[in-house]
């Protein structure tokens, strides 16, 4: 099987690890993997590939300084993406995230290759931008299969990209020996959240839920793993909240699951969500999560009152006060903890990819010329 991959870079983040995942995955079995990227790949990638999967940085990120730069480099980016793309001889061409699925969708035309897309967001709150939409609108359905991260997700589609759409979930991906008993540490506790210092991911409302309690358990401390604009803000933020030495804003970490295994609370304040790879791998660590109930994906991971608590989207005085009863009961964390794990089974990295593999059959088992 000949397989090539188009995401736009292998930077610190949630769609970048499963392109990696995925990458890794077919490569151990023997595919020969073509990974395209869209950066110029003077930064390494985030995330280690396997020896046999052929990275290709194509540079053809740039910024545009006026409408019809914008037009004449895009028409550049989607000619080298199509040679780039026609060189790997692919059997079929995955591509994740909005834009590039986009570019890649528009790369592909003629070719007669399956290409199967995927959101790795929720596309009710990711905001692309009216072309953007309107490109995407016109070209998904041109696509193999569009896949989605969950069920809701589903629902933003017309019925023309519903037809031709299939679900598939993120996996949880951890490989580290089980976390010791919160009973058998010592006195310092630590909450840890991950992801990308942008508004998205609601680290203010963070802030603002562990200032409420801070004072109440003053043997915890707040270690968020991430960077990204805000870091001064989130820094200002720590000092105007009294917070200093009380939270950790490390940036990010290649061993992020030594991290997990190590600390006693995790804690997602994300405004909004596709599937988030962080959680499932926090949990998968046996850590009882904390999140809010923001409208895709955490309430699909976590199973309210079993493994992890669920609040209110956007509600700091519901997190705070379910952060509270955690950081005070180490019994009510231990028996969320036990079940967290379990995880594990219901988004197993082999589970998931047998769902795409299984997509992949279906899709070259029915193959269609596409139309020019």
């Amino acid at each position: 099987m000949r397989i090539t991959l188009v995401i736009f870079s292998l930077v610190a983040g949630g769609a970048e690890r499963m392109m990696a995942a995925m990458a890794n995955h077919w490569a151990e079995k023997g595919w020969t993997v073509s990974l395209l990227t869209l950066d110029s790949g003077k930064e390494p990638p985030f995330y280690p590939l396997h020896p046999a999967v052929r990275h290709s940085p194509l540079a053809l990120a740039s910024v545009a300084a006026n409408p019809f730069q914008a037009l004449r480099s895009n028409i550049h980016r989607i000619r080298r993406l199509r040679a780039a793309i026609r060189e790997t001889q692919p059997d079929i061409v995955i591509s994740l995230m909005s834009e590039t699925n986009v570019q890649t969708l528009l790369a592909t035309r003629g070719m007669g290759v399956p290409v199967l897309v995927q959101e790795q967001n929720d596309p009710f709150h990711l905001q692309i931008g009216r072309q953007w939409n309107v490109l995407r609108r016109w070209m998904y359905p041109r696509a193999s299969h569009v896949v989605v991260l969950t069920e809701r997700s589903l629902s933003f589609f017309s019925r023309r990209i519903r037809q031709r759409a299939r679900v598939i979930p993120n996996p949880a991906i951890v490989n580290v020996p089980p976390r010791t008993p919160f009973s058998n540490r010592g006195q310092a506790k630590t909450m840890i959240a991950m992801g990308r210092l942008v508004p998205q991911k609601g680290l203010d409302l963070l802030l603002q839920a562990f200032a409420r309690v801070a004072d109440r358990h003053p043997d915890w401390s707040l270690e968020v793993l991430g960077e990204g604009r805000l870091r001064g803000e989130l820094e200002a933020q720590v000092q105007s909240l009294g917070l200093m030495g009380r939270v950790r804003l490390p940036g990010t970490t290649k061993q992020p699951h030594e991290k997990l295994r190590n600390a006693d609370l995790f804690v997602m304040s994300s405004r909004h969500e596709g599937f988030p790879l962080s959680l499932c791998e926090a949990m998968a660590c046996g850590l009882p999560a904390v999140s809010f109930d923001c409208p895709t994906g955490p309430r699909e991971i976590i199973r309210d009152g079993v493994d992890g608590i669920l609040v209110p989207p956007e509600n700091v005085a519901a997190l705070s006060d379910a952060m509270g009863e955690l950081m005070r009961d180490e019994q009510r964390r231990e028996s969320l903890a036990a079940r967290a794990p379990e995880v594990l089974d219901r988004f197993s990295l082999q589970k998931i990819m047998d769902q795409w593999e299984a997509l992949i059959v279906e899709t070259l088992a029915s193959r269609k010329p596409q139309s020019a």
